[in-house]
């Protein structure tokens, strides 16, 4: 299941990709607009910022900005920073692999054979979707 915490700062990137200009935006505007708490954005775009998605500037007309153009921001981008693994289990992971404790046989684990048929459909919906797409 997908968090809050991802699912906010999707909706706080599309926000801030939809604007006509690459002027900073307040964290109140964001929140009302989106209607997420001020706190929890706060956390999610100093999360983003840190990871090279957004920009900010401080003070009168300060707030966040997109560093970059929204169609060179792929969701996988997105949702590693801010969900973790994409795999669902992390004997499937590409970047968090870890062996299960309970599987004597990858290749043989029913388990493991269907998580990586989903793991390997969302990372092409992931991979083929931007931060541009959204915004259509």
């Amino acid at each position: 299941m997908l968090s809050k915490k991802t699912k906010y700062g999707i909706k706080a990137l599309t926000f801030l990709a939809r604007q006509d200009s690459s002027k900073p935006v307040s964290i109140a505007t964001i929140s009302k607009s989106e209607n997420i708490s001020v706190k929890f954005l706060e956390s999610i775009l100093l999360t983003l910022k840190k990871n090279g998605i957004l920009g900010s500037k401080k003070g009168i007309g300060g707030g966040y900005y997109l560093l970059k153009n929204p169609k060179d921001v792929p969701m996988t981008t997105v949702m590693r920073i801010l969900e973790g693994p994409i795999a669902m289990v992390p004997c499937v992971s590409l970047n968090y692999y870890e062996k299960c404790d309970d599987c004597p046989d990858e290749d043989k684990c029913a388990v493991h054979r269907l998580m990586i048929q989903i793991r390997d459909n969302s990372l092409k919906v992931f991979r083929n979707t931007t931060l541009a797409d959204l915004t259509n």
